[in-house]
């Protein structure tokens, strides 16, 4: 794992770098950099309204006596999100701007999470069992 993390640490500035020189080569640097930050202007923004929209509904499960854990899991999403967007990089904003579909949000979840602790749902894996102990002499 941490041989993962080490090598996704070179890798992707790395990669971001490449990406933003043949971007900056393509249409310029002054364009560029006003992409960059145009990308983080409306990431931002539509951080903000999902953000706001997750947590109303949120709120609205509260209201009707639902555990919303699975809208915890999509602000953590969307949280991180914003930080891809915020960095500088066609790459990373690329992702961040892939974590606000709420459908594939909702994929990632379902994928790293049972369904029955982000639904709440009452499933079990317990099989009803009954041990009946005979009392056998040992020698």
């Amino acid at each position: 794992m941490l041989r993962i993390l080490f090598a996704l640490f070179i890798f992707v500035p790395l990669l971001e770098l490449y990406v933003l020189i043949e971007v900056g080569s393509g249409i310029g640097g002054m364009s560029t950099i006003a992409l960059c930050l145009l990308t983080a202007a409306l990431g931002g923004f539509l951080i903000r309204w999902q953000g706001m929209s997750t947590l109303i509904d949120a709120q609205k499960r509260i209201a009707h006596g639902e555990i919303p854990a699975e809208h915890g899991f999509h602000g953590l999403m969307i949280a991180l999100a914003g930080l891809l967007l915020f960095l500088p990089g066609f790459v990373s904003d690329t992702v961040g701007f892939l974590l606000l579909v709420p459908p594939l949000r909702g994929f990632i979840i379902r994928k790293l999470l049972p369904i029955q602790q982000i639904a709440g749902k009452r499933q079990s894996d317990i099989i009803d069992a009954e041990i009946i102990m005979e009392d056998k002499h040992i020698r």
